[in-house]
C-alpha cells in the first residue's frame, strides 16, 4: 500500500476526528454518570444519553468515512485510543482492586 500525502491527511484527520469524538462521548458518558445519583428519573436520563450519544457517534462515523472503509477505521483507533488514555489515566485510580 503506497501511502502518499493524498492517502496520509485524510486518515490523520480520521483519527483526529475519532479522538475528538471520544472525548465528547466519554465526557458525555462521565457527565451522564454524575447526574445519576441526584437525576428524578436516572433510567430516562441514562437511556437519553446513551442514545444522544450513539446518534452522534455513528454520524460522525458516516460523515468522516465518506465512503471509505480506512477512514472509518483510522476514526473508530483515534476513538479506542482516547478510551485507553481515560481509562489508564483515571479508570484503575477510581475503583479499588477487590480482595480475597
Amino acid at each position: 500500500m503506497n501511502l502518499d500525502t493524498e492517502t496520509l491527511v485524510p486518515l490523520i484527520l480520521a483519527f483526529t476526528a475519532g479522538c475528538c469524538l471520544g472525548v465528547l462521548t466519554f465526557g458525555g458518558l462521565w457527565m451522564t454518570v454524575r447526574r445519576l445519583p441526584t437525576s428524578r428519573r436516572p433510567g430516562l436520563l441514562l437511556l437519553g444519553s446513551f442514545f444522544a450519544r450513539l446518534g452522534v457517534c455513528l454520524t460522525v462515523f458516516f460523515v468522516v468515512m465518506g465512503g471509505q472503509w480506512e477512514r472509518l477505521v483510522a476514526c473508530l483507533i483515534g476513538l479506542l485510543v482516547v478510551r485507553t488514555v481515560i481509562i489508564r489515566r483515571w479508570g484503575s485510580n477510581r475503583v479499588p482492586a477487590r480482595t480475597g
